[in-house]
């Protein structure tokens, strides 16, 4: 089996994600899940940044273009962007890989709480952007 970049962090976000859904479950706003993932990610030590403003970055330029809110930074590595919709589609994946490229990260997950069941998705930055 392949050992991913960041399978370390990335398993302690997903059981933590697994934790809130498994409380809660389905049909709050996206804000109560952030709310109860922040306090997860405090539990298990994980250093995190929630609703951070980062700058938006164009090609190989240092200049940043805008800025836009995430729902988190962690370990200063990871996004993670939370989703609590009935089913995740394609614009949800182009999102956090646009994301992904505009902020100059590799590794992102996109956690949906919005299923009877909750659905993550990893994705890693496609190196041909």
């Amino acid at each position: 089996m392949a050992e991913y970049k960041y399978k370390d962090i990335t398993e302690k976000i997903i059981g933590c994600a697994q934790r809130v859904h498994g409380f809660l479950g389905n049909g709050f706003q996206e804000v109560i899940y952030q709310r109860a993932l922040a306090l997860e990610f405090r539990e298990k030590e994980l250093k995190f940044d929630r609703e951070l403003e980062m700058p938006i970055f164009y090609r190989n330029y240092d200049e940043p273009i805008g800025r836009r809110r995430v729902d988190f930074l962690v370990e200063e590595k990871i996004l993670v962007e939370l989703k609590a919709v009935s089913e995740l589609n394609d614009i949800h994946l182009a999102q956090i890989l646009n994301y992904l490229t505009a902020y100059k990260l590799e590794i992102g997950l996109l956690i949906n709480f919005g299923e009877n069941s909750l659905k993550v998705r990893r994705l890693i930055k496609s190196q041909n952007r």
